[in-house]
């Protein structure tokens, strides 16, 4: 529109104007009226003119000037060419946005897959195409699950994920690489597929997980050679050579320590190694509990501690055994080595809303804060000196975490400095089963 304010007062004086005109006209030949119809025929065919203007310039949308007219009509002529011209404007610097947005995410060495909420694939980048095997332009709307038929990764899709959880599966283009794959919603009802190759990270923790394991599997012949050794010159030593006890009581502590440490290293391999999920059989915990605080009064027998249970012996898990009796021994005869003298132990399993939690709460000193994140890693060691009292290997809370993981089960950790510790775990309902009947595979508590 005009820059200058509104044209219809222009446009209305310029009608009156044509009207008098004309009615003047009508009046000296003889018919006011005649001459007021001529006008009016002639403005509304001046507009009716227009409007066809109009329509042939939209119609054809490819002239870039307005058509040439004036007045009310050369202003929204003009008026309509500018607003083109912005439109134009924003739909270049749009697609220059876009085309650089795609550009870059081409340039990307990860896959990229827009996806619909039902799966349907709507764009990806150059690397989908080298990693994931998709195909321009047959694979598009194609649902995600029907080109990847990997079991777990339809399992995985068809879930609602936070950007955190990720799946790990082969390339259907290579079985050779190895992929993380993770599912990030955004927009509406979208999903952003970004699919990174971690072979070489793959194969590195394989070959740390097998020289692990054979290193430790290694150890355990000489290790018992020694031992045997050890205990047998401790027999005969004594009596003929007094001075020999103490290093050879210092070589039976050591021998044993180590003896601990390559078990708990061949056990936390075999679990990173394990590749078949749990086979859910009902596991008796209650009673599982109650030998280990036997266990534990005995541990703690010189520290006069006391060890108190406090079970719900109506609900049992589906799991491993052995696998939940390591977990649960080591945070228990944990509890026992880190409480002072006189200190308590307390040993729950309680059911609660959707599941049945295990606890172990303790006396002792407790753990700073800025520890509590990384409690759960190999070696590490909130009092190195005090893990080495007390022979721990500083693998106890990693075996922990991989046992729970196995489970479906995250271990969780109170603590407040002097005041004691608390670990503890919740299996959901789906994992409980009544005592009484343990064939039953439903869900209790």
């Amino acid at each position: 529109m005009s820059s200058h304010g509104s044209p219809w007062p222009a446009e209305g004086a310029r009608l009156v104007l044509v009207l008098l005109v004309l009615g003047a006209l009508g009046w000296i030949l003889g018919s006011v009226t005649l001459g007021l119809l001529v006008g009016a025929l002639g403005y509304l065919g001046w507009n009716v003119y227009n409007q066809l203007l109009l329509e042939r310039w939209l119609r054809e949308g490819r002239k870039l000037e307005p058509p040439a007219s004036h007045g009310l009509w050369g202003d929204i002529f003009n008026g309509l060419h500018r607003l083109q011209q912005r439109q134009r404007f924003r739909r270049k610097r749009l697609t220059r946005i876009l085309q650089g947005v795609r550009e870059t995410i081409n340039a990307m060495p990860d896959a990229a897959v827009i996806l619909r909420g039902n799966g349907e694939i709507q764009w990806w980048n150059v690397a989908a195409r080298d990693l994931l095997g998709l195909n321009w332009p047959q694979d598009e709307g194609q649902r995600i699950d029907n080109l990847l038929r990997e079991p777990r990764f339809g399992a995985f899709i068809r879930e609602r994920h936070a950007a955190a959880a990720a799946i790990t599966v082969a390339s259907p283009v290579d079985e050779a690489l190895v992929l993380e794959i993770r599912v990030i919603p955004y927009g509406l009802n979208q999903r952003l597929l970004l699919a990174r190759d971690i072979t070489r990270l793959y194969q590195l923790e394989r070959m740390r997980r097998d020289f692990v394991a054979n290193v430790s599997h290694e150890l355990r012949t000489p290790l018992t050679v020694i031992a045997g050794l050890a205990e047998t010159l401790d027999d005969m030593v004594p009596e003929r050579l007094p001075e020999a006890v103490r290093p050879l009581a210092l070589i039976t502590q050591q021998t044993q320590r180590m003896q601990r440490l390559v078990e708990d290293l061949l056990m936390l391999s075999r679990l990173e190694m394990e590749q078949k999920p749990v086979e859910p059989k009902p596991v008796d915990v209650p009673r599982m509990l109650t030998l280990l605080a036997e266990e534990a009064r005995t541990l703690g027998a010189d520290k006069r501690q006391s060890v108190v249970l406090d079970l719900d012996r109506d609900w049992c898990v589906l799991g491993d055994e052995s696998e939940l009796r390591s977990a649960f021994s080591n945070l228990v005869f944990n509890a026992v080595k880190y409480t002072p003298a006189e200190g308590r132990v307390i040993i729950r399993w309680k059911s609660l809303d959707g599941g049945v939690r295990f606890e172990v709460e303790d006396t002792g000193a407790g753990i700073p804060a800025h520890h509590l994140p990384r409690l759960t890693e190999r070696f590490y060691r909130v009092d190195g000196g005090r893990s080495s009292r007390t022979g721990g290997t500083g693998l106890g809370l990693a075996i922990v975490k991989h046992v729970l993981g196995r489970h479906g089960v995250e271990l969780e950790i109170r603590s407040e400095v002097g005041r004691g510790s608390t670990f503890f775990c919740t299996f959901p309902a789906s994992k409980v089963v009544d005592c009484s009947r343990p064939a039953m595979t439903g869900a209790g508590g």
